[in-house]
């Protein structure tokens, strides 16, 4: 007895569609990169499950039976129905990029110029994710990320941006009191603010050994940007990325504190699955960004040719 309360094979159902739609078993396994002896067996264990004869068969082609006809008519269509969602799926997806990155890029560096990509992409909308962690890519929440590091990211491609510099910066007020950097040991008369491995690191670049003392410090702050903008605001000489906050040196509510700019070798860098290299929503962003970041990275060339750069 027929059991009609189970759905056919989808691969039976499918190569019987080809071959109903081609009038050619050898067509249909060509259409679906097979044999037409699979097509003929697909089709052989359809009319066995269903109890139906779909074909004629005749020597170099077959034709449909009532049956047949009926069915192929429905198949016909479902198929279209269901490559037609995929399609709509497709150019919804592309319409949407899924961005994660470090809240300091996100923050002072890529939100200030996403205006710019929009104006030339309005098809496609952004959705940002600022995250100090880096967060997993191909699992379907996020398309691409900004991180930062050598660029040795296991399945992605990286595309890299700027480098990761840092050099002592501080409100125009400010700039006076900053004198006595260099001596770690010198007391100051404002407090220093930002990474303690930095400002280690900017000493070693001046040929300082000893970094500076806790004492030295003032209060304690999770992210870059946010150092930066209690710089701005007077409460210390912070270390960060003349790079990063270009546009806050250039409107002059930063200002450098020295002049030497160090590095530990690492850099922001665009990261994406290698199995989205074909997706044309990352491949616009990709340009854009690296077109931007590589004004900010001209801009300051000074900057990145005198760079004193050492390893953490």
């Amino acid at each position: 007895m027929v059991d009609r309360t189970k759905l056919p094979p989808l691969p039976s159902i499918r190569a019987f569609e080809a071959a109903a739609r081609l009038e050619s078993f050898a067509k249909a396994a060509n259409e679906l990169g097979t044999t037409a002896a699979s097509v003929s067996y697909h089709v052989r264990q359809l009319e066995k499950q269903t109890g139906l004869h779909l074909f004629v068969r005749h020597p170099h082609k077959v034709a449909l039976t009532t049956a047949g006809a009926a069915i192929a008519r429905e198949a016909t269509a479902a198929f279209a129905a269901l490559h037609a969602s995929f399609v709509r799926a497709q150019d919804q997806d592309e319409a949407r990029l899924s961005l994660t990155t470090l809240p300091t890029f996100g923050t002072s560096w890529l939100t200030p110029r996403l205006g710019l990509f929009r104006a030339r992409h309005p098809d496609v909308a952004i959705e940002l994710e600022l995250s100090a962690e880096p967060q997993a890519l191909g699992d379907g929440r996020f398309d691409a990320a900004i991180r930062h590091g050598l660029g040795d990211w296991r399945g992605l491609r990286s595309v890299r941006l700027f480098p990761v510099l840092f050099m002592p910066l501080c409100a125009p007020a400010l700039r006076e009191a900053a004198g006595g950097l260099e001596n770690p040991g010198k007391p100051l008369d404002v407090p220093l603010l930002g990474r303690p491995d930095w400002w280690t690191l900017w000493h070693r670049a001046l040929g300082v050994t000893a970094g500076p003392p806790p004492e030295r410090f003032g209060t304690s702050l999770a992210a870059e940007h946010l150092v930066i903008a209690a710089a701005i605001a007077g409460h210390g000489i912070a270390i960060g990325s003349p790079i990063l906050f270009r546009d806050e040196i250039a409107a002059g509510r930063l200002v450098p504190a020295h002049d030497l700019v160090a590095g530990d070798g690492r850099a922001f860098w665009f990261v994406y699955p290698v199995a989205r290299l074909q997706s044309a929503k990352i491949a616009c962003f990709r340009d854009w960004l690296c077109e931007t970041a590589a004004a900010d990275v001209a801009a300051a060339q000074n900057l990145v040719d005198r760079a004193v750069i050492l390893e953490p």
